[in-house]
């Protein structure tokens, strides 16, 4: 956790906040320390951003949360019309 907090330039306490918050559920080495991801880590940088711009702990969670909802319906989005792109395709081909 020490190791996360220097590379992001936070505090210890800032990562077990956004632990508690449920943003984050790192994984736990042997001896029960917490290990983040490269995934989490750009999680958490884009939490402390968005409290530097002013918002809430709370509202910059909510905001992360939703961006990333947004990412993953973007990706489904493409998915399905690259699909739907190849059965037309295919239907006009007959």
């Amino acid at each position: 956790m020490g190791r996360a907090a220097e590379i992001l330039g936070v505090t210890q306490a800032f990562l077990r906040t956004l632990d508690a918050a449920r943003l984050l559920t790192p994984q736990r080495s042997a001896g029960g320390h917490r290990r983040y991801s490269r995934y989490q880590l750009r999680i958490a940088a884009r939490v402390r951003e968005l409290i530097d711009a002013g918002n809430s702990l709370e509202g910059a969670c909510r905001i992360v949360i939703l961006e990333d909802q947004l990412a993953e319906a973007h990706v489904l989005n493409v998915t399905l019309q690259h699909a739907l792109d190849e059965h037309q395709a295919r239907d006009s081909g007959h």
